[in-house]
């Protein structure tokens, strides 16, 4: 039965991610916004519920190590693995509101968030939190986000490609199947995934950077592989760069405010991956010839990503 649940979880998933890539395109055509904006918010808030609930659980029992080891790991994933794999499937060209906007923003995050746990540096502590105060500047971050997101969506340039438009009330139905898809697949992979990681005899941290990682970034993961399938490339960076900020401003915002999360030390060389993952997605998509991460970016990432977990669990 364990098995025949992780298995069918990845089911419901893929059906779940194909249900909410149509439903949010269609939605998105309607208003007469690029697929990229629509993965940024739809797609990437819904997509990032496995994480978020993940947390809320965790820190509620008072894991939180696996709050925060859930939310590194999650981001080098969606960085390193997702916008590489989707590249190495088809080139993904970059909106301007992506490498002016999103980009830049999610780096900000990651610096925010690396300094705000660097409490031995401004106080007298001991021990370096993501604390209440920390989860209010989250959350403001996110608002601030969300209104230069909305003002900026005004002036972007219309869908160009004639494509097939449901009903809105079927669009909507799509969306919200999709995203239960997702909730219900990515939980019953992740609950039996902890359960054979646990008999290996991995710890809370480990568990967190790799198994739940993994499995609560498969969302995004399957999304922008479905999305580059369809055609929609573009929309995949906008769902995972648009994941890892509500990643650190959202679920870590929400997270802290029910209990502060002590950030151990061996986070760290985590956090510092991140921060590499995310000036690489920079440099990646302000090099070159055009705005787009070519097949070649795409393998460089996903061996800097088999390198970092060689590292990890070697």
């Amino acid at each position: 039965m364990d098995y025949f649940l992780f298995f069918f979880g990845f089911v419901i998933l893929i059906g779940g991610a194909s249900l909410l890539i149509d439903g949010a395109a269609n939605i998105g055509r309607r208003l007469g916004i690029p697929s990229a904006i629509t993965g940024l918010t739809i797609v990437a808030i819904g997509t990032s519920l496995p994480e978020l609930i993940i947390n809320v659980f965790a820190t509620a029992n008072g894991n939180t190590d696996l709050a925060i080891s859930n939310v590194l790991g999650s981001n080098v994933i969606n960085i390193l693995v997702i916008i590489g794999i989707t590249a190495i499937i088809s080139p993904i060209p970059i909106f301007k509101h992506t490498y002016f906007r999103d980009i830049p923003f999610s780096l900000l995050a990651v610096g925010i968030l690396f300094v705000m746990v660097q409490d031995r540096w401004f106080t007298a502590t001991q021990t370096n939190v993501v604390g209440m105060t920390d989860g209010i500047i989250f959350l403001s971050l996110l608002a601030i986000f969300l209104y230069i997101y909305f003002r900026s969506s005004k002036h972007s340039p219309p869908e160009e490609k004639k494509q097939k438009q449901h009903p809105v009330w079927m669009a909507l139905v799509f969306i919200l199947l999709g995203i239960g898809g997702l909730y219900f697949g990515g939980k019953w992979i992740v609950s039996e995934a902890v359960n054979m990681a646990a008999v290996m005899g991995m710890d809370e941290s480990s568990i967190g950077l790799t198994v739940i990682a993994m499995a609560t970034s498969l969302p995004e993961l399957v999304t922008s592989i479905m999305a580059s399938l369809k055609g929609n490339s573009e929309m995949a960076i906008g769902n995972a760069v648009g994941s890892c900020i509500f990643n650190i401003l959202l679920v870590l915002g929400v997270s802290s405010l029910i209990m502060p999360l002590p950030f151990q030390p061996a986070s760290l060389l985590d956090l510092v991956m991140l921060l590499i993952a995310s000036v690489t997605l920079v440099v990646f998509v302000y090099t070159g010839k055009g705005r787009k991460i070519s097949r070649i970016e795409g393998l460089l990432m996903l061996g800097m990503y088999g390198g970092y977990l060689w590292f990890v669990l070697g």
